[in-house]
């Protein structure tokens, strides 16, 4: 049975607003605003210091839902989020949706992104153009591959390894997840989704891909490639050692974190020694014996297996438990 994606089941009664932060988006925000389907009760645009006249669009739409929030400077979408989703709490909203201004983002399936939070599965649902082949095919040439290679990036950073398309800005979040975040560690710049999801893991929340394909026009990205290939790289490994510290270090002591503490220092060991009589071997002219090359290459060996095993338990490790669900 086909389900009418633009319809919420009877029985469901929440407050489910969505935050659009909006930048020189006068030509698309009007046709976005005008089909977000009834069932949202709030509906919250953040103008980031627009030059155009997209503040004007917004309040010639005649639909009570709407709140506008204006920057005076342009801010970033992280900080335009932000905005929104203080904005929302504020109002008693228990779902968040961010959609995006430049109607890439099919409101018919808001249902499909909610209902994992509407069930008590998860915390926070973001859209996947990956998850069939077809809709990875359709993806401009440029987007794909720089989608896939920040994936597992920031699977790692985040601890988030059964997620994929971790720039894709169609999510919603659940309330509960939302006020366990510390706002102050967001970004304010396209870097928002994955710092988010970063959080989300320091909060161990339960993240969820749903399957949304996107919507590509004649839009202009306000996204640097360049921007991103020189800022990104450096924030995830920074990201990625918070994790293990905090994770694995500061909240606790557990296996992973025992494996760490031997296999690094294994192969840092088994690398120096090895180097320093390769080197030595080449300025003498003399063979290193069998028994220092093994001390080298044993360690490297041992260090480099315990890794792989705390990999595959760190794999393991994400949370299975919505905090919605929990008690405390």
């Amino acid at each position: 049975m086909t389900q009418n994606l633009t319809q919420l089941p009877s029985n469901a009664n929440h407050h489910i607003a969505v935050v659009i932060p909006a930048y020189q988006a006068a030509k698309k925000i009007g046709t976005v605003l005008q089909n977000i389907p009834d069932f949202v009760k709030t509906i919250i645009v953040v103008d980031d210091g627009s030059k155009d006249n997209t503040a004007e669009v917004v309040q010639a739409c005649k639909d009570e839902r709407i709140t506008l929030i204006r920057h005076t400077v342009n801010q970033g979408v992280g900080q335009a989020m932000l905005t929104g989703y203080e904005q929302a709490l504020k109002l008693g909203a228990e779902i968040v949706i961010k959609m995006d201004s430049d109607d890439q983002m099919d409101p018919a399936k808001i249902p499909a992104l909610i209902n994992p939070l509407l069930n008590g599965k998860a915390d926070f649902t973001k859209g996947n153009r990956f998850l069939f082949l077809d809709e990875l095919i359709r993806m401009p040439f440029i987007r794909r591959m720089g989608n896939l290679a920040l994936s597992f990036f920031v699977k790692a950073a985040s601890g988030y390894w059964s997620i994929f398309d971790p720039t894709n800005g169609y999510t919603a979040i659940h309330h509960t997840a939302l006020k366990s975040i510390r706002f102050n560690r967001i970004a304010h710049d396209y870097f928002f989704e994955t710092s988010m999801l970063m959080e989300l893991g320091r909060a161990k929340a339960v993240v969820q891909d749903v399957s949304i394909p996107a919507r590509y026009g004649d839009e202009t990205s306000h996204l640097s490639i360049k921007r991103i290939l020189i800022s990104f790289p450096a924030r995830l490994i920074r990201g990625l050692f918070k994790r293990i510290i905090f994770q694995y270090f500061l909240l606790s002591f557990e296996i992973v974190s025992l494996y760490l503490v031997v296999g690094f220092p294994l192969i840092l060991f088994g690398s120096v020694w090895g180097i320093y009589h390769w080197i030595r071997s080449i300025i003498t002219l003399v063979p290193a014996t069998s028994g220092t090359v093994l001390i080298a290459v044993l360690p490297i060996i041992l260090g480099f297996q315990l890794l792989l095993q705390a990999l595959s338990t760190d794999l393991q490790s994400e949370p299975k438990e919505a905090l919605q669900q929990r008690k405390y």
